[in-house]
């Protein structure tokens, strides 16, 4: 058994499925079980969101350890599914530690990737859905999705630059809300705060707290608060940016 060749195996593995947006309990699981399924009796992963540990002893005694830093990622759920598929794969099959590498990379090398505009169709009809669900009208819906167009822009611009979560959700909340009141301003907007919130949910961090709250209740609270802290900030983030477009505004408008 080369267990050089296993460390790195398991530590790509645990690598995936925490770059896809998986719950820190399921990296630590999945990283865990594969190392059994080698033969591995005594595996002790730790990984939080930013880092991940895997350490375990091989039959010898021979203590093999790997650090990977893991930088700022999002959710990808297709991915993180044939992640998920290929490790139970593998310990119901252990396959030969090439072949499971040369699988493992193949998922990371086929993942789907959207063009800007399908990406940008999704931020706009998602935002003037959301502007509809909060009773506002056909007019705030289309000026929300606009909205959302700019706040796809800003974000993909953003990431581009590699710009930190913080400053893209300020961003795109400050343009989103001062392109709404100029368009209430304008009478083609109904009602400003409709068409805000609405396009102001595609910033909402809704999966990055559900996460949170389930790494808390299964035990994780490193990672649990570390994320709760990273929502909370991202919020503060849209407030602070939607208050500086209302600002503006009033300074010039008296809107």
């Amino acid at each position: 058994m080369d267990y050089d060749l296993l460390l790195n195996l398991a530590t790509d593995l645990g690598y995936g499925l925490l770059e896809s947006g998986a719950e820190i309990y399921r990296v630590e699981e999945s990283i865990q079980r594969l190392l059994h399924a080698y033969g591995v009796k005594q595996a002790d992963p730790f990984v939080i969101p930013n880092c991940i540990i895997v350490s375990f002893a091989t039959p010898e005694g021979k203590a093999m350890t790997q650090v990977r830093r893991m930088p700022s990622h999002g959710t990808d759920v297709d991915l993180l599914e044939r992640y998920n598929d290929l490790c139970r794969r593998l310990c119901r099959e252990p396959l030969p530690l090439e072949e499971a590498r040369a699988q493992l990379h193949a998922i990371g090398e086929t993942r789907r990737l959207y063009p800007l505009p399908v990406t940008l169709c999704a931020y706009t009809g998602a935002s003037a859905a959301f502007a509809l669900f909060f009773s506002g009208s056909l007019r705030d819906a289309l000026c929300a999705g606009v909205c959302g167009l700019a706040i796809g822009l800003a974000v993909t611009g953003m990431t581009r630059l590699h710009t930190s979560l913080f400053f893209k959700s300020m961003l795109g909340a400050a343009l989103s809300a001062f392109i709404a009141l100029v368009l209430t301003y304008l009478g083609i907007g109904q009602h400003s705060e409709r068409i805000i919130i609405g396009a102001l949910m595609a910033l909402v961090p809704g999966i990055m707290f559900t996460n949170a709250i389930r790494d808390v209740m299964a035990g994780d609270m490193v990672a649990g608060i570390s994320k709760v802290a990273d929502a909370l900030l991202t919020g503060v983030a849209v407030a602070l940016g939607t208050a500086m477009a209302l600002g503006i505004t009033r300074l010039l408008w008296g809107v």
